[in-house]
C-alpha cells in the first residue's frame, strides 16, 4: 500500500481529530487544496466557512466544517488549525 499521511485536526480548545490518511482536501482562501504523502511543506489559511475532508485508507472520509484557521504541510504531516471544528453533515462526511 502506499504511503500514508498523518493528520491532525485542532480546535482552539481540542485536538478533534488525529490519524493516517491516503490524501486531505482543504479549502483555503486560495482555493481548494489537496494533500497527497511527500507534498512539499506549505502555509495556507482556511476560507471561512471551510471544510476539510480527509479521505481514509479503505475509501472512507471524514468531514469538518471550519471556521478560520490555518493548514500546515511539512514532511511530518499535515495540521488543521481551526478556530472551530465539527463533523460535517452526514451527507457529506461519507
Amino acid at each position: 500500500m502506499a504511503n500514508l499521511l498523518h493528520v491532525e485536526v485542532v480546535a482552539v480548545e481540542e485536538k478533534i481529530w488525529t490519524g493516517e490518511a491516503e490524501m486531505l482536501v482543504a479549502r483555503t482562501t486560495e482555493g481548494e487544496l489537496g494533500v497527497l504523502p511527500g507534498h512539499a511543506p506549505l502555509l495556507g489559511q482556511l476560507a471561512e466557512p471551510g471544510q476539510v475532508r480527509i479521505k481514509l485508507a479503505g475509501g472512507d472520509q471524514v468531514a469538518y466544517d471550519v471556521d478560520g484557521g490555518f493548514v500546515s504541510v511539512t514532511d511530518r504531516g499535515v495540521t488543521i488549525l481551526a478556530e472551530s471544528a465539527t463533523v460535517a453533515t452526514p451527507a457529506n462526511a461519507h
